[in-house]
């Protein structure tokens, strides 16, 4: 027996003050509806009504009862409608993870002008250039760069971008310029390993994929150090294009080996279930898909 179905069937009969009144209010048998009720007093181990072939009373602690029942059926019923309206409008905290720089350049000020739009909406901008659980650590959406492995998530592509390799024009103008992959173990080298290090620099070379084993000179998992350090003229460094696209264009830094760039790694939205989608996040994707251009290879 569902506890709140017999709770529901119990203030109706209270209601109507007729089983067969009640019965009819709830679309329910004569029968059912009995059992519901006969069933609620074993379960309670109490008698709620006196019944007659007349008439129906409370007794006290059927009157007890009945208080306690009509709040917990008003507190289901509101939680419900609040459960319905958030998948609806928007409103409640949106937890958003991202890398690190690509949320603070790209995802920020989507959800800027999200908080803006829907003022019931509070946001958690977690940034993080390491693999994120979504459904253990309680965010709404993932932003993630690259291929996504299996799961039961829902993903919708964005956007793309690529690994590139840059480097100052003093410090080309010092070393020389590679013209070839194979020749960047003769120069100093940045890499940015954001997860787990591994230097096999993979390149593409006659649609074939060519790694080349390198001992960097500086390792970081920070991509903001990893620029700064190219800026320096340290050395050429391995990031991602979207990070130092202005940097290209205004002639700080210098692409190197652009022919050789590997395949374009693609930008997804990740949540958890577009079913039983709330309006706080179909409304951050839906903002996403109206505003952004994420095509960022180039």
């Amino acid at each position: 027996m569902d506890r709140f179905d017999a709770m529901a069937a119990f203030v109706a009969v209270c209601e109507m003050e007729s089983l067969t009144a009640a019965a009819k209010r709830l679309g329910l048998s004569l029968s059912v509806l009995s059992r519901l009720i006969s069933g609620l007093e074993t379960r309670l181990g109490a008698r709620l009504l006196y019944r007659t072939t007349r008439s129906l009373s409370l007794t006290d602690a059927g009157s007890r009862y009945l208080e306690r029942a009509r709040r917990i059926l008003a507190d289901l019923e509101e939680a419900e409608l609040t459960a319905q309206s958030e998948r609806t409008e928007p409103r409640g905290r949106l937890s958003v993870t991202a890398p690190l720089i690509f949320g603070r350049l790209h995802v920020a000020p989507i959800l800027a002008r999200l908080v803006e739009r829907h003022p019931d909406v509070t946001v958690e901008l977690s940034l993080s250039d390491r693999f994120v659980n979504l459904v253990e650590e309680g965010h709404d959406v993932a932003i993630r760069i690259g291929h996504l492995p299996d799961s039961q998530l829902i993903a919708r592509r964005f956007g793309e971008t690529r690994r590139a390799l840059v480097a100052s024009p003093a410090y080309l103008k010092k070393a020389g310029t590679p013209s070839h992959p194979a020749d960047l173990n003769t120069f100093a080298t940045i890499a940015f390993m954001p997860v787990a290090p591994s230097f096999d620099w993979h390149f593409a070379e006659a649609g074939a994929d060519l790694g080349i084993r390198l001992t960097p000179r500086f390792v970081t998992n920070n991509g903001d150090t990893a620029i700064a350090l190219a800026l320096d003229s340290v050395g050429i460094a391995r990031v991602l294009y979207y990070q130092v696209r202005d940097a290209i264009r205004d002639g700080r830094l210098v692409e190197i080996l652009a022919p050789f760039a590997p395949e374009h790694m693609p930008i997804h939205a990740v949540y958890p279930s577009a079913r039983l989608m709330s309006g706080k996040v179909r409304a951050f994707i839906e903002l996403i898909a109206r505003t952004a251009d994420w095509r960022l290879s180039q």
